[in-house]
């Protein structure tokens, strides 16, 4: 029955959904005013940057009439409905992002952890989720002004809570292990273990299991790239043009993704690129592209962008062994601009977030005379020690130089060419990262009025006022062999 002051039935998940679209093409500052909110103190606590959650806050205060609360149950027990105010971004092409990843629960290290899926916080907290999603504009001057463009009660569809119970297992066995502090965001695929505090130091606590080993403290949460693909396919009803790689979700009952993965490929293993283009009607050119267009045929899909891979924010990266196991070439990643870097610390930077966010699906071709043969597969994600300790110790050491002054040595070849060294860590200076150069040309400008390049198009500035050509971190090719090594996946009937 619908309660008349509040204007929904509390008990009722269709009734609170009906009433929470009437919020659509509304801002938060309208809200506040159609409810008799909009005096000063209101406006200035909801309005206020520093609150965390401060517009969700809002929903359930002023528009739904009850008080905000941390409690484990959901917002609306009775109906078993939990309300979750998220933002998303438009792209500069227009497309819609998910602002930011959905907490769902904190992950407990006082007590012992629910190992069964249907009994956990977690599920309570997913199981009926209304989702209201606004519009961050960051041009406007107050977040109240953000409109909510969408409303809807979601449930993760069959296939999307296997693979999510998978992860959920995953994460509650290493819990139990001891080895909360080893955990990552892309160990799973769509549900993770996000990280929880404003520093390292204030937000570690001793765990329960193990050798209490002291751990970030960490929830449970919809990855970023999952609420994504949930806004633009579930929710506003993009059509999917994505192919799923699952073509039945109840293989997952009995394997891992990645388990799934390994049996398609394995009727391929030995297989030559040059009969797999024959096989599939593609042009053998041997361009870069090849490798990776045959990895997607093999799996049944157009493209790399999978539906599954979107979700889970897995990146296809086809690796070619040479015949004495080695691999030609780092692996590059985007480029950046030093004034940006200097400016990051470890745990919050670019190439921090990257890894820690990002699986890869490496597909392994091992050369055999002028072709490749396909070796295997395997999902991949750097490991907590590699990323922690090896990674933090190498992104600071260039992070210090770039800050306090490249050394550069000017060079002048045989035929007047010039040339320039620095002093930044050179390839076989380092484990896993190194820097490089990603532009067209070598590009430089110095304090003493000496140029070389296209310094607009090649190059950016340094902490002092000189100009290096632009540069990109780069995973170093012996590192990704050794992580490789166990990658020879049995050929299947």
């Amino acid at each position: 029955m619908v309660d008349k002051e509040k204007g929904y039935d509390p008990t009722d998940a269709k009734s609170i959904e009906d009433y929470a679209k009437k919020l659509v093409n509304k801002s938060f500052e309208e809200i506040l005013i159609e409810k008799d909110y909009a005096d000063g103190k209101a406006i200035q606590a909801y309005a206020n940057k520093l609150r965390k959650g401060g517009l969700g806050n809002l929903l359930e205060e002023v528009y739904f009439g009850y008080k905000a609360n941390s409690n484990q149950e959901a917002d609306f027990p009775e109906a078993g409905v939990e309300l979750k105010a998220t933002p998303f971004d438009l792209t500069k092409k227009g497309e819609k992002r998910a602002g930011e990843r959905l907490v769902l629960t904190m992950i407990n290290y006082d007590g012992p952890i629910e190992s069964d899926f249907y009994k956990s916080h977690a599920w309570e907290k997913m199981k009926q989720i209304l989702l209201v999603y606004y519009l961050r504009d960051k041009s406007l001057e107050s977040k109240l002004k953000y409109t909510i463009d969408y409303v809807k009660l979601f449930t993760p569809p069959e296939a999307d809570l296997e693979i999510i119970k998978q992860d959920y297992a995953f994460i509650v066995e290493k819990i139990r292990l001891g080895k909360a502090h080893e955990l990552s965001e892309s160990d799973t695929m769509y549900l993770g273990a996000c990280t929880k505090g404003a520093t390292a130091e204030k937000s570690t606590v001793p765990q329960y299991y193990g050798d209490n080993i002291p751990a970030r403290k960490r929830a449970f949460c919809f990855k970023n790239s999952y609420m994504t693909y949930v806004l633009n396919h579930y929710v506003a009803g993009v059509t999917d043009s994505n192919d799923s790689i699952l073509k039945d979700a109840t293989a997952l009952k009995e394997k891992s993704f990645e388990d799934v993965l390994v049996d398609i490929v394995k009727k391929y293993i030995g297989k030559t690129d040059k009969e797999l283009c024959a096989q599939f009607g593609r042009e053998y050119n041997n361009n870069k592209a090849q490798w990776t267009d045959l990895a997607c045929k093999i799996l049944g899909i157009r493209n790399e962008h999978a539906a599954e891979f979107e979700k889970a924010n897995i990146k296809v990266k086809s690796i070619r062994l040479e015949e004495n196991d080695s691999i030609k070439e780092s692996m590059s990643f985007p480029p950046f601009k030093f004034m940006d870097l200097v400016e990051e610390e470890f745990e919050e930077s670019a190439l921090h977030d990257y890894f820690a966010e990002t699986r890869f699906f490496f597909f392994v071709w091992k050369k055999d005379g002028e072709v490749y043969r396909v070796k295997g597969c395997q999902l991949w994600n750097m490991s907590h020690y590699d990323l922690e300790v090896i990674v933090r110790k190498e992104w600071e050491e260039y992070k210090n130089i770039i800050e306090y002054g490249v050394r550069f040595t000017k060079c002048i070849d045989k035929s007047g060419k010039v040339s320039f060294k620095n002093n930044l860590p050179n390839k076989t200076e380092t484990e896993i990262i190194h820097m490089r150069p990603h532009a067209k040309k070598a590009a430089y400008r110095f304090n003493s009025g000496e140029e070389y390049g296209n310094v607009e198009r090649d190059a950016n500035v340094l902490p002092n006022g000189e100009f290096m050509t632009t540069q990109s971190f780069w995973i170093n090719n012996d590192y990704l062999v050794r992580k490789l090594k166990d990658v020879d996946n049995k050929k299947g009937d």
